[in-house]
């Protein structure tokens, strides 16, 4: 059966941005096109470049909307506590289920993926504030008054996002027999959170 296709040039610019996840998440970075996006949203390619302008403007409209999505992860979480570690810890474990749910918008975001995409500088920058500024809150709200939340939240944020990546490369190949962490999201679990515990506890014991 054929799709029926809208008129040329309609439909929303949030329809395509929609569209352009589904891509993303269901076929990958490659199918990341203008006509990729187009047939997913069930438009014309005319209707992509009259909202975005070109292919460039729709990765940037995307990378914002992943960017959202982990913002809505991160509001999601419990009020904070009287136990500064255990919201770290727990915003910690949102990122990691964030990233293992769809370890191709992961790569978006934080990779290269895609061959010449540089996301717009002050887009990036608001991403980042966004979301990496709840991590920092809640590390500078754990290490207690004076502490330097930004340097601190990102010495936590570059140990959760190694962790993620080798066991997203991991997780993307053949187990290796004898390999000290079984290939099981259980066994990931653990490992995320013993080298996640360590890092606070560490900060704890800086000057």
């Amino acid at each position: 059966m054929v799709a029926r296709r809208e008129p040329t040039g309609t439909g929303t610019r949030e329809r395509f941005v929609h569209a352009a996840m589904r891509v993303l998440t269901e076929q990958g970075v490659a199918a990341l096109t203008v006509r990729g996006v187009a047939a997913a949203a069930e438009a014309s390619t005319i209707g992509v470049y009259s909202r975005f302008g070109s292919m460039a403007g729709v990765l940037d409209a995307l990378y914002e909307r992943a960017f959202e999505l982990l913002q809505e992860e991160f509001d999601g979480l419990p009020p904070e506590t009287a136990d500064g570690t255990s919201d770290v810890v727990a915003l910690a474990l949102a990122y990691r289920r964030f990233a293992l749910a769809s370890p191709a918008r992961y790569a978006f975001m934080f990779e290269r993926p895609v061959p010449g995409f540089d996301p717009d500088p002050s887009l990036r920058a608001e991403a980042l504030r966004t979301t990496f500024g709840k991590l920092a809150g809640r590390v500078e709200r754990m290490s207690g008054p004076g502490a330097d939340g930004v340097s601190l939240g990102y010495l936590v944020w570059t140990t959760m996002h190694g962790l993620i990546s080798v066991e997203l490369t991991h997780n993307a190949r053949t187990p290796l027999p004898g390999w000290f962490i079984e290939p099981t999201p259980e066994a990931g679990e653990r490992i995320y959170l013993s080298g996640v515990t360590a890092i606070l506890a560490g900060l704890r014991e800086l000057p």
